[in-house]
C-alpha cells in the first residue's frame, strides 16, 4: 500500500489516496491503529483517507490514532488540502466534504513555504460556531470537534498528560471524550497553547480545532466588540493563526485556520 506522511505544526498524519484502490475501510480499526503506531507501524496522530464523493470533488475521512473514525481535525484538514494539491487534483483553491460538512481551503504563497518543496501555507475554512458554554473555570465549545479550554498564566510547566486526563476522563466527558486545551494569553495579544487529544490519549504538538477553540474562547473571555479579528497562536509544534468575524449576537463566522502543512515522505507498506 502506498502512503504519504504529512505534518502541520508537528501534528502528523498518514495520508492515503483511495480514488482508485480501496485499501482501508471504516471497519478496519485494528489495522488503522497499527499503522498509526510509532513503533510497529508508520506512526501518526491520525490517518486520513482521500476518496471520491458523488457531490464534491473529494471526501476527507479522518481516523484518530486509536483507529476510530473521528470528528473534524483542523490540521489534518489543512494537510489534506496540501495533499490534494500535491496530487494535482486542484489548484490553489478547493472545496471538499468532511464529517462536519463542506470546507474550503486555499494554498497560499507565504514566507513560511518559500523555497521548500512540499511545504505549503494552507488556510482552511472551519464551521461556524454559535454556542460557547461557560463553566466555573473553563469554556466548552465545538469547532468541528468538542473542546475544553482553560486559560492559565503559563502553559510551560503543565503536566499535560495528567491534567488532560483529569478532564477527558471526568464524569461529564468520560463517555464521549473531549479534547483538553490549556492556553495562556501573551502580552502581544497572541496565545500559547497545549492540547491533550482524545483518540490519541496524549498531548499532541498541535491541534487545529483546539487552536480555533482557544482563539474564540479568548474573544469571549475578553468580551471583545463585534468585528473581524486575526490572532496568532504558538502551539508546541509551530505557529498558526485564526481569522474570524464575531457578530453582536456572539456568533463566530468566516473562521479560517491558517498554518504550515508539509509533506514529510512517501513510502510503501505491506498490509494483511
Amino acid at each position: 500500500m502506498k502512503f504519504w506522511k504529512y505534518q502541520g505544526a508537528g501534528n502528523d498524519f498518514v495520508m492515503l489516496d483511495q480514488r482508485t484502490t480501496q485499501w482501508l475501510g471504516r471497519s478496519d480499526q485494528a489495522l488503522i491503529e497499527k499503522l498509526c503506531d510509532r513503533r510497529f507501524g508508520i506512526g501518526g496522530d491520525g490517518l486520513i483517507i482521500l476518496q471520491d464523493h458523488p457531490e464534491y470533488s473529494f471526501e476527507m475521512i479522518y481516523f484518530n490514532a486509536d483507529g476510530r473514525e473521528s470528528s473534524m481535525c483542523g490540521n489534518g484538514g489543512r494537510c489534506f488540502a496540501a495533499f490534494a494539491h500535491r496530487l494535482g487534483l486542484v489548484g490553489d483553491y478547493m472545496e471538499f466534504i468532511a464529517i462536519d460538512g463542506p470546507h474550503e481551503a486555499f494554498i497560499r504563497h507565504h514566507p513560511e513555504s518559500e523555497g521548500h518543496e512540499g511545504h505549503f501555507w494552507v488556510e482552511l475554512k472551519m464551521k461556524n460556531v454559535a454556542q460557547v458554554e461557560q463553566t466555573e473555570d473553563a469554556l466548552v465549545l465545538n469547532t468541528g470537534s468538542p473542546h475544553f479550554v482553560r486559560f492559565v498564566p503559563d502553559v510551560k510547566p503543565l503536566d499535560m498528560f495528567a491534567e488532560g486526563r483529569k478532564v477527558r476522563y471526568s464524569e461529564r466527558f468520560n463517555a464521549e471524550g473531549i479534547n483538553v486545551n490549556f492556553a495562556a494569553m501573551q502580552p502581544d495579544g497572541s496565545i500559547a497553547i497545549r492540547t491533550y487529544e482524545r483518540g490519541v490519549e496524549d498531548e499532541t504538538l498541535a491541534c487545529g480545532t483546539g487552536v480555533t477553540a482557544a482563539v474564540l474562547a479568548r474573544h469571549r473571555n475578553l468580551q471583545l466588540a463585534p468585528g473581524a479579528y486575526e490572532v496568532a497562536v504558538q502551539a508546541q509544534g509551530g505557529k498558526l493563526a485564526v481569522r474570524y468575524t464575531a457578530d453582536a449576537q456572539g456568533k463566530f463566522e468566516a473562521i479560517w485556520l491558517c498554518g504550515p502543512a508539509t509533506e514529510v515522505y512517501e513510502g510503501q507498506i505491506s498490509i494483511p
